[in-house]
């Protein structure tokens, strides 16, 4: 989703006075980013999931902002939806969020995971966006929220996979259809 696309989701009157806010003085970023979501809104948006009106009106104030220090401080201060529109600000903004992104792959919200492997994840070296990977296969993160899957999966990422679904099956759990896909795709892959 492009900025110009954010901007049709947000209530404009609202972000065009918070975006003025944040030229003038970028310390007033922190009370608007927080209340972004109360004066917004916070309900799914249907036709893009995973996105609200206040996530998109964060990320819109994030790109105003684009100073890396107070980025990463409205990541690290925030609570999870603060946390999630920072990581979806992300590819839009050049700053290094590779910290940003490894701490999102650590916790245990899928909502976090999933956000750190979509467009920025290029940004994460191999081995932990492998590990990203068979995180969200072990959370039930579907693997259609991961950028670029099938140009950055490797054998290593088969081998991974492959030890997963043995973990699984001797404890007599399954592993998700997508997983085995991309396993299947590995393995087949590996006899060429």
């Amino acid at each position: 989703m492009t900025p110009d696309d954010l901007r049709t989701l947000v209530d404009a009157a609202w972000l065009d006075d918070a975006k003025a806010r944040v030229a003038k003085d970028p310390q007033a970023i922190g009370p608007l980013f927080a209340s972004a979501g109360r004066k917004l809104g916070r309900q799914p948006l249907a036709e893009h999931p995973g996105w609200n009106p206040g996530q998109a009106g964060r990320v819109l104030l994030l790109l105003e902002l684009g100073e890396e220090e107070r980025i990463a401080d409205l990541y690290w201060q925030g609570d999870p939806q603060e946390r999630l529109a920072v990581l979806h600000a992300l590819p839009y903004l050049t700053v290094d969020g590779v910290a940003l992104a490894e701490d999102a792959l650590r916790t245990n919200d899928p909502r976090l995971v999933a956000a750190a492997l979509g467009p920025y994840a290029d940004h994460l070296d191999d081995a932990t966006w492998r590990q990203g990977v068979v995180k969200c296969v072990f959370m039930g993160v579907p693997l259609s929220v991961v950028h670029r899957l099938d140009e950055r999966a490797d054998a290593k990422l088969g081998d991974m996979l492959q030890a997963l679904a043995q973990e699984r099956a001797a404890a007599g759990r399954r592993m998700p259809l997508d997983a085995i896909t991309l396993l299947n795709r590995q393995l087949l892959t590996k006899e060429d």
